[in-house]
């Protein structure tokens, strides 16, 4: 690459985290004097670092998101669109519904959450589009995943992505977020931990839509991805990192950053790295369950024939 294309691709990587900055602080004016009037301790970075490694590595995200794809245009605009807003918006909210409503999340707040991710997914990522070349078609690629099988086999794989899901945010949620004290007193639940089974039994006992509800959203983190496999023309181990990128980076870099919602800085880290362990790994596996159908369990597990 020469001085002129780098400075030119420089050029477009500013303009587009600029417009990144602008979007979401004009989303966050959705729930301007409603977030709850309390002190947060600081993030794990300056403010104004924290703001712009968050930003950067957004838009970092977007931009692979968009190069990597064989679509141009307006279909990769709106899928790409959708596939943002539902990862990083209505994923989590819905989990903030769920678990934060009767903590720091009013009734009045939760719905502007939702409409503060809507700028930077459907007015950042359009433009995007167009300012990273991709807004007509210059070349016919096929794409690298197929995702063509059997019914039998995707609800088969569905109902394995829905178990796997389960047990990776139910394990990484004991053995490193429920570890900390602070974010046990945070959810309401005090006092020293329970051994895992118990635990497990407990939340079986006293909040049955759990697992259910995870289930849920394990399919509408499914939702979101076929957008990027189907459109990827990257072989499919490097389709899997970015879908682990696409299912953490917007989610996490978040809460490098003060939040009054989520006060507890401990919280926070505990949740980055559970939700490092888990969604990342899910997302590798979403990429390699639904890029093809697999013949037997041996070419699953890549021992087949390819």
């Amino acid at each position: 690459m020469g001085a002129k294309q780098i400075l030119n691709w420089t050029g477009r990587t500013a303009l587009l985290l600029l417009l990144f900055f602008i979007l979401f602080i004009i989303g966050s004016m959705a729930v301007s004097g409603m977030i709850p009037d309390i002190e947060s301790e600081p993030g794990l970075l300056p403010d104004n670092l924290g703001f712009f490694i968050f930003g950067m590595l957004n838009t970092l995200l977007i931009i692979a998101l968009i190069l990597s794809s064989h679509w141009h245009g307006w279909k990769l605009a709106l899928l790409l669109a959708f596939a943002y807003y539902g990862a990083v918006t209505v994923l989590t909210q819905i989990e903030t519904w769920y678990f934060m409503s009767n903590i720091t999340v009013s009734a009045k707040l939760l719905p502007r959450l939702f409409i503060m991710g809507l700028p930077v997914a459907f007015v950042c990522i359009p433009l995007a589009v167009w300012i990273l070349g991709k807004g007509r078609a210059k070349e016919a690629i096929e794409p690298k995943a197929e995702m063509k099988m059997s019914v039998k086999q995707t609800l088969f794989k569905l109902l394995g992505i829905a178990l796997l899901y389960i047990v990776l945010y139910w394990g990484a949620g004991y053995y490193i977020a429920w570890q900390n004290p602070d974010l046990r007193s945070f959810y309401g639940s005090p006092g020293a931990i329970l051994p895992f089974w118990e635990h497990t039994v407990n939340t079986l006992s006293s909040d049955p839509g759990l697992f259910p509800f995870q289930a849920l959203r394990a399919m509408l983190w499914t939702l979101c991805a076929i957008p990027i496999i189907r459109g990827s023309k990257l072989n499919v181990w490097r389709t899997a990192v970015l879908l682990g990128l696409f299912f953490t980076v917007p989610q996490i870099s978040g809460l490098i950053l003060a939040n009054p919602l989520m006060p507890s800085a401990s919280v926070r880290l505990s949740h980055m790295i559970e939700g490092l362990a888990s969604n990342f790994v899910f997302g590798m596996l979403i990429a390699w369950l639904l890029h093809r159908e697999h013949t037997s369990i041996q070419d699953l597990f890549g021992l087949g024939k390819k």
